[in-house]
């Protein structure tokens, strides 16, 4: 599980939340977005382009470098907020 992924999670798991094996990381997304607004929209953004790029349509496909670095900025802007948020929420 990636360290942006292991913060949604986290905050969904002080709730007393869990995802499941059958929605997953979709259902994770669904989660933070609808409860801690649309700046982890960029969470399912993420992840697809993850999917992509490990189970190829087209062979060809790569990530540059400049992509790589904004993926980088947007992780630790999830993980930022995550921290911000963790100590609002109570512990279920």
């Amino acid at each position: 599980m990636t360290p942006r992924a292991q913060a949604c999670v986290g905050l969904l798991a002080q709730q007393g939340l869990r995802r499941t094996t059958r929605g997953g990381h979709v259902a994770v997304d669904q989660a933070v977005v609808a409860q801690f607004g649309s700046h982890f929209r960029v969470f399912g953004v993420l992840r697809k382009r993850r999917n992509e790029l490990e189970y190829p349509e087209y062979p060809d496909a790569e990530a540059t470098i400049e992509e790589a670095e904004e993926s980088l900025d947007l992780a630790a802007g999830i993980i930022s907020s995550a921290e911000r948020l963790l100590p609002e929420l109570g512990f279920f």
